[in-house]
């Protein structure tokens, strides 16, 4: 099946945005080694120093770069195809820990690594070509089609449940309630930030679409939905090891996005049975490649994995509330001696 222009440059975008942001957690770790070298405090109990090393400030840039890249893709290139591109930015940073940070990549990442490589490809081929759009109120026409209002009013509520009757009760113990409101979220932010991608490339090219309301009310969107993922997603770094949040978040919000794209700009509707089902089977594999990575990225020292484990209860609101481990929350706790990783999961999932 042959790729469009659109297609591949939203492709190569992709992987340049892969490339510059697994770049950066390479150089922000080395960073943040030198600062804590110097200051003798580690970011992750508490210290500040990081913020006086010039090659964090060199790392942030360099995600910056990648973020920019990817916010220009989504403008060219299906969320179908955009999205699941994200884990490539994983195996970027773990070939990189392993030559640089001496960091030992274990066989099953390595295998990991090949399956999201493979099941990009795969996305990449069969990929549905984008519809042209000639103005941000197409866009506003597609976000006020019936299916994607009843989808949106479905994560309103979801989020509302998840915030005031979860959150309080068992949000510090189960991982699923911090990470399922950031993807919720997340899905309608990416929504928003290809309508505004896409609004600011008319712009671009001659047809200025920041004289509509529409423009506007998607960047405020963009804000909204942005500063709450970041909100509930530090809560969720704060609380648990990123081994478990990480592959935890990718799988829900990756899904969750590919599902509101779908819906809206109806990316399934020209594309053949065989095309559909060879996307979910590539997009299969870059998932459980990606979850492969992140398990066996802290095998060594990640606490994650060696926990009591309890088996969850079979109601979705016991499942809630039950924990994921003792109860306590201890078996999925976040390693306070284990550098921050708040920026790298997100930069990665926005």
């Amino acid at each position: 099946m042959g790729i469009s222009t659109d297609n591949l440059k939203g492709f190569m975008l992709a992987l340049l945005s892969s490339g510059f942001i697994g770049v950066s957690f390479i150089i922000k770790k080395i960073g943040l080694r030198r600062a804590a070298a110097a200051s003798g405090v580690r970011a992750g109990v508490g210290g500040y120093a990081y913020l006086m090393e010039p090659l964090w400030w060199l790392g942030m840039i360099t995600m910056v770069i990648g973020e920019v890249a990817n916010f220009v893709a989504y403008a060219f290139a299906p969320a179908v195809l955009v999205t699941p591109l994200g884990a490539l930015s994983i195996i970027v940073s773990a070939g990189l820990a392993h030559f640089i940070l001496n960091e030992q990549l274990h066989q099953l990442g390595i295998l990991g690594c090949i399956m999201c490589i493979t099941g990009s490809i795969i996305i990449v081929i069969h990929a549905p070509q984008e519809q042209p759009i000639s103005s941000v109120q197409e866009i506003w026409n597609m976000a006020s089609q019936l299916a994607f209002l009843v989808y949106v009013g479905s994560v309103i509520v979801l989020v509302f449940i998840l915030v005031f009757y979860f959150a309080p009760q068992c949000g510090h113990s189960n991982v699923l309630v911090f990470t399922g409101i950031c993807s919720l979220i997340g899905s309608l932010s990416v929504m928003s930030v290809k309508a505004l991608g896409t609004s600011l490339k008319l712009t671009f090219e001659g047809k200025n679409q920041l004289i509509y309301p529409e423009t506007w009310f998607f960047m405020f969107v963009v804000a909204i939905c942005v500063i709450t993922q970041m909100n509930y997603l530090n809560k969720a770094l704060d609380t648990f090891n990123t081994a478990i949040v990480s592959p935890i978040y990718y799988v829900l919000f990756t899904s969750l996005t590919i599902l509101a794209s779908v819906i809206m700009f109806k990316e399934w509707d020209d594309q053949s049975a065989g095309s559909i089902v060879s996307e979910i089977c590539a997009f299969v594999i870059v998932l459980s490649g990606t979850i492969l990575l992140h398990m066996t990225k802290d095998f060594d020292r990640s606490s994650s994995f060696r926990g009591n484990y309890t088996p969850l209860s079979p109601t979705l609101s016991t499942r809630l509330c039950n924990g994921n481990g003792n109860g306590n929350g201890d078996f999925v706790q976040h390693d306070e001696h284990n550098e921050p990783c708040e920026n790298e999961v997100y930069s990665r999932y926005t």
